[in-house]
């Protein structure tokens, strides 16, 4: 067995309840920022374009929308959870490393960004380790194939 195989059945394994209630608000709050991003496209693109690349701010900034729009809602609904992590991952790396951690903690301004973009990162370190779940779509597609392997 791989690596992966064996964090995903301990994660399965010894998974806490209460994660499933974050694992849905988490789902919404990255929704949120999504199309909180969509109506700031273009502070977005110029934090995004400080990389000095071509291209690089509209790039970026697209690719935040698209993974924030589409992943919230299968994170909230435990569909596809831990690519939907790991697609959200290096997002959040670079929120945290290289737009908020300069403005520093609890900075007035700031609305305490940090923070919440350390929530989230840590959340989906979380959820790629524990997966989605038993009240997932996640689990049920799970139990749903095991069933039919037992058939088979």
């Amino acid at each position: 067995m791989s690596v992966v195989t064996d964090v995903e059945k301990w994660g399965n394994a010894h998974r806490p309840g209460f994660l499933d209630i974050f694992r849905i608000i988490l789902g919404l709050f990255i929704t949120y920022k999504g199309l909180q991003f969509i109506t700031s496209m273009d502070e977005l693109e110029t934090t995004a374009a400080s990389f000095n690349v071509w291209f690089a701010g509209a790039t970026l900034a697209h690719y935040v929308v698209f993974a924030h729009i589409l992943g919230g809602p299968l994170l909230a609904f435990g569909l596809f959870t831990r690519i939907v992590c790991v697609i959200n991952l290096p997002i959040l790396i670079g929120a945290v490393i290289f737009v908020n951690y300069p403005k520093g903690f609890l900075s007035v301004g700031n609305h305490m960004e940090l923070e919440m973009s350390l929530i989230v990162l840590v959340g989906l370190v979380i959820f790629i380790v524990f997966g989605a779940g038993k009240y997932s779509i996640d689990a049920k597609r799970r139990k749903e194939a095991e069933a039919e392997m037992g058939k088979a």
